[in-house]
């Protein structure tokens, strides 16, 4: 296959899937649902992060920096404040020999 086919398939696909989901946007759901809908995007956080975290060899001290940044942003509602003290938690841990 060619290196054109190959973008113009990718492009067909990704018009398609986003033109249906464009076209759904005044459906109603169910409120079963939307409740459940809410979830989704921290369900595919963790999918990404978790086992980024679990198979690196300072796995100690993401999960510890992670942790930080988790508490940072479930108290202030801040997301800078989070990411920037997840990473600062994150050098002072490697700093102390963690």
């Amino acid at each position: 296959m060619t290196p054109l086919l190959t973008m113009l398939g990718m492009w067909a696909v990704t018009f398609a899937s986003r033109s249906l989901g464009l076209s759904l946007g005044g459906l109603k759901l169910p409120l079963f649902w939307l409740v459940f809908l809410r979830f989704v995007p921290i369900s595919v956080f963790a999918a990404l992060v978790v086992p980024d975290i679990a198979s690196a060899p300072d796995a100690l001290r993401r999960a510890l920096a992670a942790l930080l940044c988790a508490l940072l942003l479930w108290r202030t509602r801040q997301l800078a404040l989070g990411i920037l003290g997840g990473f600062a938690g994150y050098w002072v841990l490697r700093w102390l020999g963690w």
